[in-house]
């Protein structure tokens, strides 16, 4: 039996076909992903929305409480355009101004202070992002390497429950551990113990370090609650990554840095992104009982401002002028962080 040599099919001409060049191979590969990420939308239709009817009547409630709560209020923002003074009745029979409560608020007699008001309140908010989401992500890896169950549940509970105290508690002891070691001052005392300082410093009266107590404070209220998203991103990881690293011989700051870290930068990114729409909206209870007259020029955020000089003094219309520029701000802010994401090819809201 004689081999049978297969032949490659010669064209006509007798010339053997050209290779396809490596750069039409690159597009056709590039086309093909494009085309299989733009999948057709599925259309709308009445059988579909039959066949989904329970998940859409457990809806209802939810968009009920958004357009009562959060769009049907907005009619509210009428006030800024006006001088409004409850005696005269409804909010359409004020005496409408247009645009000079804004130029008060910005330039007027508390334009300045208003200024400083929200730099400060942009300062303890990122400040606060950074060590809140830094902090969450290093304790989320440290929980994930503990192989004892037992004490890693005991770890999640400790580390969960200042969550569940309210602010006025948490500032009453952020107040205490502050103060002189004879008022019960550990902080004091422990750096006293350890020559740091020679004498016992007043935190709550010096202006520089209010915005590290305001970090600070929120760090160890929050850190165990913020560690939760990280923990489960991290649960989705696949175990035959860590198993194919460790044949390579990595070791655990390895695998670590090489397969945890990538693996969860999305939920980093898309929590980061949802984040920097409330730089704006910081915590109100801790400036508004941690400050003081002396701490005042670092400690007054948008919100005590509006509260002392819009609400106490009967100036609504400040109070909603400062409320829409908190939201102007806000939906920039996300959009340009959405933005930059995508720009980055990071993962994105939209």
């Amino acid at each position: 039996m004689s081999d049978t040599t297969v032949s490659t099919p010669v064209p006509a001409s007798g010339a053997e076909p050209a290779p396809e060049p490596a750069s039409s191979s690159r597009a056709q590969q590039r086309r093909a992903r494009k085309n299989a990420a733009k999948d057709p939308k599925r259309k709308i239709t009445w059988d579909r929305v039959w066949a989904q009817r329970a998940l859409l009547a457990m809806s209802v409630p939810l968009l009920l409480y958004q357009i009562l709560f959060k769009y049907v209020p907005v009619y509210g923002w009428a006030i800024a355009f006006q001088h409004y003074k409850p005696g005269r009745g409804s909010i359409w029979n004020q005496q409408w101004v247009g645009l000079e409560n804004f130029y008060n608020l910005f330039t007027g007699v508390n334009g300045e202070r208003f200024r400083q008001v929200v730099v400060n309140t942009m300062g303890q908010s990122v400040l606060t992002l950074i060590v809140g989401t830094f902090g969450a992500i290093v304790l989320a890896l440290l929980l994930n390497e503990v192989k004892n169950l037992p004490f890693k549940r005991i770890m999640q509970n400790i580390t969960y429950m200042p969550h569940f105290l309210s602010w006025v508690i948490v500032a009453s002891l952020a107040s205490v551990a502050l103060s002189l070691p004879s008022s019960g001052g550990f902080i004091n005392q422990g750096l006293m113990s350890l020559h740091i300082v020679d004498e016992p410093v007043l935190f709550l009266t010096q202006p520089n370090y209010f915005w590290e107590i305001v970090a600070g404070t929120n760090l160890w209220k929050e850190l165990g609650w913020n560690t939760i998203l990280y923990l489960a991103a991290i649960t989705a990881i696949d175990p035959g990554l860590y198993e194919a690293a460790e044949v390579d011989g990595a070791g655990r700051y390895r695998k670590m840095f090489s397969i945890t870290l990538p693996s969860i930068r999305p939920t980093i990114v898309v929590l980061l992104i949802i984040n920097s729409g409330w730089i704006l909206s910081t915590n109100f209870e801790l400036p508004y009982f941690l400050g003081n007259g002396l701490v005042s020029e670092k400690s007054e955020t948008i919100d005590v401002f509006v509260l002392r000089y819009g609400y106490q003094l009967g100036n609504y219309s400040l109070a909603v002028v400062a409320g829409i520029f908190k939201t102007i701000v806000a939906v920039i802010l996300v959009g340009s962080a959405n933005l930059a994401a995508k720009r980055l090819n990071q993962e994105t809201l939209v």
